[in-house]
């Protein structure tokens, strides 16, 4: 990671360009603020933020305050307890420090950052309390808060993601929000949401407790909801312990041996990223990202154990662990290249034996991860704010698994017949629709991406369905309402040059917009909330002066004054 600091332009207007390059591989000899130590079937996560190991410099993780760099450890944590220890059924997670659990997302660290940095802070970190959650609802994994001190904003919310919240009973220990009364923001992973939708705490006290800085404690906190019990200080360790293990004891993880998470190989040579089955082009000055995803090579394994012994060589879990990476480091350090184009590419056939076997061993606990990770990335997809358009034309691998890339685009290209002045004996291209393709990845909002696609159109919807397990053409796919446009070779080209060009001269922002608004239709869940409802207004609040201008409460923190309002309520 480079040294650079985090400013805001001195002129206000486009952000400073030196934001640090974020690197989100890391492993556990790496970690700088947590230890983890394993005891059977539980395992328990110490927090213990090195207050001088900011992710870049200008600013002291406090309090057990957090940031970006802290985020990224735990989610390797959450990745490695899924992967490499299938022993673990409940994670008690903990403080290092004496009465502090938790002082949330590092205040200086927040004043201090672009709104860009800010953004992509609480998106990753609301994606990794949401694979908390993902693992105990799909992975046998209950997760309890230990709160052996206070747990003030981001660090109640860190505690909300967990199945079970227990606060240390020492007469001083708080659970609190106090964003909107100290910082003029909103608690910005999650809080709000899962306070009311998750804890099902009643609005009026919700609306109490968030106005109310210093939080509740004791058997007021029981009472109302904010959490479930409450331990003395003299039997905490008896206590928590026995918690665990009585959670444990509902778990159908099966133990023995993991799968080592070992590092991820990555190749960045000027413009071009490149992994094994992964590949990104950019191209500056069109602001623009060429995607390359590869079907496999190689016969899926045997069996379930077979493929437990390739590990991360394993087809599917080396594509999710690619693609993930790939799609955290642009959205992060390539800040200017707002549009992606994806295409698919390789063997129709061994994508398809791959993902039958996905099916197949699905009950199996090591396949049922690598399910559930690839689930998780294209939700990451999902939720990224980046205009996402598929090209599907000769050698096209869009099929089932691989399908659900282009189903997530916000517009999907395909060529009608062969690139005449190119390969005129080439295959034309032809997409295949799966069983996998209609529930086996869910988006946040609880649907398939075909459900999503066709939402309310029942009719368009079944005949979509009923081209199921058929190659389709351009013709076909156009006619089950697969792709935005069929193109013959005269117009493709130039078509999508135009498409492309137009869209670069586009309000990012509107964009953004108007992106997440199409993408999530449907039904409205606690995701969507989070990253809907939740990321738009913290989003809007993030640059107004009331949070973040040199009189508003971020930057006047600590300094014995109040910010300084606009009273306007629009």
């Amino acid at each position: 990671m480079s040294e650079a600091t985090i400013e805001k332009d001195a002129t206000g207007g486009q952000e400073a360009t030196d934001q640090p390059v974020v690197e989100f591989r890391t492993s556990p000899e790496k970690y700088k603020h947590f230890t983890v130590e394993y005891d059977g079937e539980v395992a328990y996560v110490k927090l213990d933020v090195d207050e001088q190991g900011g992710i870049v410099p200008g600013y002291e993780l406090k309090m057990n305050s957090y940031d970006l760099g802290v985020d990224i450890e735990l989610y390797d944590i959450s990745q490695r307890m899924r992967f490499e220890h299938p022993e673990v059924k409940s994670v008690v997670i903990t403080s290092g420090k004496d009465k502090m659990f938790c002082a949330g997302a590092n205040i200086r660290m927040l004043a201090g950052s672009p709104h860009s940095w800010k953004v992509n802070f609480c998106k990753f970190t609301n994606e990794t309390r949401n694979g908390i959650e993902d693992a105990s609802a799909n992975s046998g994994q209950t997760w309890i808060a230990a709160l052996n001190g206070t747990a003030a904003g981001g660090g109640y919310e860190l505690a909300l993601a967990c199945d079970d919240i227990v606060l240390m009973d020492d007469n001083s220990s708080t659970v609190s929000l106090p964003e909107v009364p100290l910082l003029g923001v909103l608690p910005g992973t999650g809080g709000l949401t899962r306070v009311v939708d998750k804890r099902h705490v009643r609005k009026d006290r919700a609306d109490l407790f968030a106005t109310k800085s210093e939080g509740y404690r004791g058997d007021q906190a029981v009472d109302w909801g904010f959490i479930d019990a409450t331990i003395p200080r003299g039997s905490w360790d008896e206590e928590i312990k026995k918690r665990a293990q009585e959670r444990a004891k509902d778990s159908g993880r099966p133990g023995g041996e993991g799968v080592a998470l070992t590092e991820l190989s990555r190749t960045i040579e000027g413009d071009t990223i490149s992994y094994q089955h992964v590949s990104a082009t950019l191209d500056r000055d069109k602001r623009l990202a060429e995607i390359t995803v590869s079907a496999p090579t190689e016969e899926p394994p045997a069996d379930a154990e077979a493929a437990r012994t390739q590990g991360v060589d394993y087809y599917p879990l080396a594509l999710a662990r690619e693609l993930d990476d790939l799609i955290l480091h642009l959205r992060t350090n390539e800040l200017l290249i707002g549009t992606w184009v994806i295409r698919a590419t390789g063997d129709q056939s061994l994508v398809l034996a791959h993902d039958e076997k996905l099916t197949e061993w699905k009950q199996d606990w090591f396949v049922n991860e690598v399910n559930q990770y690839l689930k998780r990335t294209f939700k990451r997809l999902d939720v990224t704010s980046r205009s996402i358009f598929a090209v599907i034309d000769p050698g096209t691998a869009f099929v089932g698994t691989l399908l659900e890339l282009a189903l997530a685009a916000d517009r999907q290209y395909m060529l009608e017949g062969v690139y005449e002045d190119v390969d005129p004996d080439a295959t034309p291209a032809t997409i295949r629709v799966t069983e996998i393709n209609d529930g086996a990845y869910p988006m946040s909002n609880g649907l398939s991406r075909l459900e999503s696609r066709f939402w309310n159109r029942d009719e368009e919807l079944e005949k979509a369905r009923a081209a199921k397990g058929k190659d389709l053409d351009s013709a076909a796919a156009d006619e089950a309402g697969l792709v935005t446009m069929a193109l013959d070779d005269i117009d493709f080209e130039d078509e999508l040059r135009i498409v492309l060009e137009e869209r670069a001269a586009l309000s990012p922002d509107a964009l953004t917009g108007m992106e997440a608004n199409h993408r999530f239709v449907g039904p409205e869940t606690m995701e969507t909330k989070v990253f809907g409802r939740l990321t738009a207004w913290q989003n809007w609040i993030f640059i107004r002066p009331n949070a973040s201008g040199p009189d508003g409460a971020l930057r006047r923190y600590g300094s014995g004054q109040k910010g300084d309002y606009n009273l306007e309520r629009v």
